[in-house]
């Protein structure tokens, strides 16, 4: 398989050192716009199926330039999600398949952005599913980790545990500490910042979906393997876009571990208008607030060596079981830091991020995963995907939750 990975961050240089370890992969092409990062990625890798290449993210034309030069069978992008439909439109365009892990992205409702929806999250590219479709080309989307396995997840729950479904939540926490810094996220700051910011969505039974106000409904979740308990929210999340699509569920939504320090310095940042995305002058250079602040804080990638703790990723599910018994269930995956960074040299959170495409690349060249048009991870049976977790490195698990409130 000849794959084209646009984007040489964290994730993208740990999906070309998992990648590595496999023997289905032909050839891998790491494009970024900063060409020393793209070969920074190939080099530590040593194998010659392994090259470097230097593109921008938000140019069509090169995207489309870089994919008739590579030859490439599939792209994957791993850059922040406002290059999305730049990649996926050459992709469609060059009759290419494509893949990420963070889908197009969404617009607020001008007048009530906090109880409507305006254009979500992967609108702009299930739009198109007709276009791929008929063009004999597929688009697998939102196949991270969150989104991604959190949605095999649901998918494996609704399969082999429920026979029905009241409540799909799915849980991100972590206990992860930066060693020098009072504030150094471990995922992509602009990426944070729209997800966090943005009117959460919601999917509910009779009501569609919604959205609802920034860091709405708290709850304290204790995460499992010694994580402990974090202050969790609604954000805006892919998976609530995406599972009632394949589930049938009475309620969907995304809740994030931010604790409550995080979520007040998200706040402060909004206050001051530092998340803005378009561009202010400052001293006769153009630049967005928010890009600006992503190039102050230190880069994800490199903090690796600093970090301590583990993350985890889940997807929280309660109804009826087979029998019709209440039920209630964690599904879930960690990754300890130091596990990552002895193993394979990359930080827990870009790893485990990394790891999905992986997997859904392999299942895609085995034939075992046959998209077509535009697919979310839960179209397809989670069994293949769930059984190569462990493979890589630590396995998933599930956790039985209380059940008591459950009503038959």
């Amino acid at each position: 398989m000849r794959t084209l990975v646009i984007g040489a961050g964290g994730v993208g240089r740990a999906i070309a050192n998992i990648a590595s370890r496999r023997n289905f992969l032909t050839s891998m092409v790491v494009a970024d716009y900063t060409l020393e990062k793209a070969q920074a990625a190939v080099k530590r890798l040593d194998d010659p199926r392994f090259s470097a290449a230097e593109v921008n993210a938000s140019d069509l034309e090169a995207i489309r330039e870089l994919i008739r030069e590579t030859k490439t069978e599939i792209v994957i992008n791993a850059v922040d999600p406002r290059f999305v439909m730049p990649i996926f439109l050459a992709c469609e365009l060059e009759r290419v398949n494509y893949m990420d892990m963070a889908m197009s992205l969404s617009r607020p409702h001008p007048l009530l952005p906090h109880t409507e929806t305006g254009v979500k999250l992967g609108d702009e590219q299930f739009a198109r599913d007709w276009n791929w479709s008929e063009r004999g080309i597929y688009a697998l989307v939102g196949m991270g980790i969150e989104p991604g396995m959190s949605d095999v997840f649901a998918r494996y729950a609704s399969d082999e545990l429920f026979s029905r479904i009241d409540q799909v939540t799915v849980l991100d926490g972590s206990n992860l500490t930066v060693e020098g810094y009072d504030f150094a996220p471990s995922f992509s700051i602009w990426t944070t910042i729209e997800e966090c910011l943005n009117p959460p969505l919601v999917w509910e039974d009779g009501k569609g979906w919604y959205s609802t106000e920034p860091f709405s409904e708290p709850e304290i979740f204790d995460f499992p393997e010694g994580i402990g308990p974090v202050e969790c929210v609604n954000v805006e999340h892919e998976e609530v876009v995406l599972i009632p699509q394949k589930v049938d569920a009475r309620k969907v939504n995304f809740k994030y571990g931010l604790g409550a320090e995080f979520i007040n310095v998200l706040k402060t940042i909004h206050l001051i208008g530092m998340d803005r995305r378009e561009n202010v002058e400052v001293q006769g250079v153009s630049i967005s607030p928010r890009d600006l602040l992503a190039a102050a804080l230190p880069d994800p990638a490199t903090l690796g060596s600093k970090m301590k703790g583990k993350t985890c990723a889940g997807t929280y599910v309660e109804g009826l079981d087979k029998e019709g018994n209440p039920k209630a269930v964690y599904i879930y995956h960690v990754v300890d830091n130091e596990w990552s960074m002895a193993e394979y040299g990359d930080q827990a959170v870009v790893w485990q991020t990394a790891l999905n495409p992986v997997i859904a690349l392999e299942l895609l060249h085995e034939g075992v995963w046959k998209p077509e048009g535009v697919n979310g991870p839960e179209w397809f049976d989670p069994m293949p995907f769930l059984n190569k977790v462990a493979e890589f490195g630590p396995e998933w698990k599930i956790r039985e939750e209380d059940a008591s409130k459950v009503q038959r």
